[in-house]
Formats: C-alpha cells, structure tokens, sequence
C-alpha cells in the first residue's frame, strides 16, 4: 500500500463546495421498522433519490467540473453497467460537454433509457462491465475523448465522499455504516470522510457473493481478477478492484463482507413493502447485510445503511419480488398427490382456505408425474404468511391422509 492515498479530507470537503449546487443532498431517514426488529437504530441514506436514480452523479460532477477547455472539447467517455453512464451523462449535459457511454449488453433497459434521456451517446458492447471497459478504452484511443473511470480516479472518490460529509453532518455519532462494494469509489469516499473526521465509527463494506473482488483482493493482500457471473446486484458486479480503491479501502475499511442473490432480493422487497422505497439490487446490499446478521454487535449501536441506487428494470424487479416472496415464505408452491376423482380438488382447497391461505393457481400433472395410475399430482401456488404457516398447511394436508409437500 502506498504511503499516502490519493484522496484525503480536503479534497472531499473541496468536491462538496464543487457539487453542492447541482445534486440533491438526499435524505438520511430513520427506519422504525427496522429498528425495532434489530433492536438498534437504523438510518437510510437514500442516494436512490438522486436525479439520477444512484450516487455516480456526485463523483461524476467533480470529475468533469475539473476539466480544462481543451478536454471539454474532446468530451468524454466513460464504461458503466448503467449508474455511472447516467451520472456522466447528466454532468456532461449540465456542463455542456459531448458524452460517449460504452454499456454492456445485459445492462437493465431502464438504465440504458436513463442514460440516453441526460443526451449521451450510448453503445452497447459485451455481456459483464469489464467487456464494456475495454471497448470504452479501445473508443478513446481512437477519437481522443477523456476517459472517466468509474471509480479508481481521485476525483471520482472525492465526489463520492460527499455522502460522507452528509451522513457525519446529521448523525455525527454513528457507530456503524455500511456501504455497498464494487469497484470500491463510493466506500473509499465514504470511508476516507468518516475516518479523516476523526469519526470512530465501524465502516463496512457490502459485496454480492457472486463477485467478491474486493474481499478476496483484500484477503490475499494484493489485486485478485476474480471469475466473471450475473448477479442481481449488477452495479457492484466488477472482476477487478484496482490501486486507489484497494489502498483506501485496505486502510480505512474495518470489515466487509457478502450478501447471495436471495438475500438481496429480500432486502429488495423489504425496502418496497415495509419502508416504500424502490431500489436496484446494488442499493439493496446494504440492507440484506443488516437482515441476515452480517453485521455485528448492533444491539442499541446507531446504523447507517447506504441504498447506494434505485435503477432496476421493471422485468427484473418483477422476478425479484416473486423469488422475494418465496424467500420470506410470502408464496410458495405444494405439490399435493390426490386420487383422480371428482371433488377431491374441490376439498383440498377448502382445507388449504380453512388455513387462511389465498390460492393464486392449480396446476394438474397427469402425465409427467410419478403417481400411480388413478392418481394425479396438482401444484398450488399459494400465498401465505411465512414459513410457519406453510409448515401448518403441509402438516393439516398430511393430517387429512394427502401426500403433500412443498416444492
């Protein structure tokens, strides 16, 4: 690690005088819910109420404001998985400045939409961000644009760090933060302003276990390429960490650690129904780390959870609250073998209502099932209460001499 990082307390404080004027200063929000679950006091620092929809904004603003004449003229082009490319898009058009946004194939549509309504010029190339990267480098070469990386420019990070500066200035005693983790500019903002305060206050950082790279970078002590995979968090799905990020973080950062792709969907749907607030995958890290007990000793500790963004697709939110559900025991399915006569169907379902469950489909399987001839296997999909009560419904269909089982 270097001796001196490249971003410290000043060059926050100066991005916050270079941006205050052109984002929002987005609400840090108590949650009553949470609270009172954990036992403890959680707060929500809302980046998804962003013009943008994410926090990129803020490192984007200090980036391109610092930009002289000459590199204005050229514009400037950047790589992003959508967050990032919507930031430098809305910075560009504020500062009238021509902007190029290399996306990858697979990002959400309405994060390609976003990007393309704040007047960047977007092309698509490649399935994962790192494909996005090298074409957005290959673009540069060629035409002389000035590159804006997403998270590993000292500028960059100093925006970022803004939220920081925020979080300290309504909640200055804050005992734990965490933050979600990807390429690693928006922790290493965060985490530079909360420690350069003088702030004692634990940082965390949240990865989706599907791409650690920052984890398994730090755990080894140098850059690890990690292997490339989808996850639902596909703001921090990055394979490669790099210096900047990977020194402050190795200093500042106490912890991190990861969330699967069914907690988040969870977190997901938590933050919906329970506090009304739409996230993406990324922003919801935070919050699945708080809900599956990753984060430790909280008991009576004031906890601050960065919802780092809010650009999800509508398709995918559409899954993501269907396996949300089944995850929390909200929906899920019973296969149940019953004799092919009629009225049978008819008494299964009144048992399943005498248990207060809602039935949302039938589905008969006489051909493709296991069952005896005279038999037939029926799904429900029923929406239930939790996990409890579709151990009650099981066991009553048992009870009453059904063979059934939840798939």
């Amino acid at each position: 690690m270097t001796d001196k990082l490249i971003v410290d307390l000043n060059d926050i404080k100066e991005a916050r005088l270079n941006i205050e004027n052109r984002i929002i200063k987005t609400p840090l929000t108590y949650s009553t819910t949470l609270s009172e679950k954990f036992n403890c006091e959680v707060y929500l620092k809302l980046e998804n109420l962003q013009l943008t929809g994410a926090y990129k904004v803020r490192g984007a603003l200090n980036r391109l404001s610092k930009l002289s004449e000459e590199e204005r003229e050229k514009g400037v082009i950047a790589s992003s998985a959508g967050n990032h490319a919507q930031g430098v898009a809305l910075a560009a058009k504020q500062l009238g400045i021509k902007a190029t946004i290399v996306m990858p194939e697979s990002t959400p549509l309405a994060k390609i939409q976003g990007t393309k309504k704040f007047g960047a010029e977007v092309i698509l190339h490649g399935n994962f961000y790192d494909d996005a990267y090298q074409k957005a480098l290959e673009i540069q070469r060629e035409n002389g644009q000035v590159f804006i990386h997403p998270f590993n420019d000292k500028d960059i990070i100093a925006g970022q760090g803004t939220i920081g500066l925020e979080i300290l200035d309504e909640l200055s005693d804050a005992d734990i933060i965490a933050v979600p983790i990807g390429g690693g500019g928006l922790i290493s903002g965060i985490a530079t302003a909360i420690k350069e305060s003088g702030s004692k206050c634990h940082v965390v950082g949240v990865e989706a276990s599907e791409m650690p790279a920052m984890k398994q970078s730090q755990e080894k002590g140098h850059i690890t390429t990690i292997e490339k995979k989808k996850t639902i968090a596909d703001g921090i799905a990055v394979t490669t960490v790099l210096d900047n990020t990977f020194d402050i973080v190795k200093k500042y950062v106490d912890e991190i650690v990861t969330v699967k792709e069914t907690e988040i969907s969870h977190a997901i749907v938590t933050l919906l129904e329970y506090e009304k607030i739409l996230t993406e995958g990324a922003g919801a890290a935070s919050v699945a780390s708080l809900l599956y007990d990753q984060l430790s000793d909280i008991k009576g500790k004031k906890v601050v959870l960065v919802v780092s963004g809010g650009n999800i697709d509508l398709n995918i939110l559409d899954r993501i609250i269907e396996r949300g559900l089944v995850t929390s025991g909200r929906s899920c399915s019973i296969v149940v073998n019953v004799p092919d006569t009629p009225g049978t169907i008819a008494h299964i379902a009144s048992i399943i209502g005498g248990k207060e469950a809602n039935i949302l489909e039938i589905h008969h399987n006489r051909a493709f099932t296991t069952s005896v001839l005279g038999e037939t296997e029926v799904e429900f999909t029923l929406e239930t209460r939790g996990h409890l009560h579709i151990r009650e419904i099981v066991d009553e269909l048992t009870s009453k001499g059904f063979s059934a089982k939840r798939v």
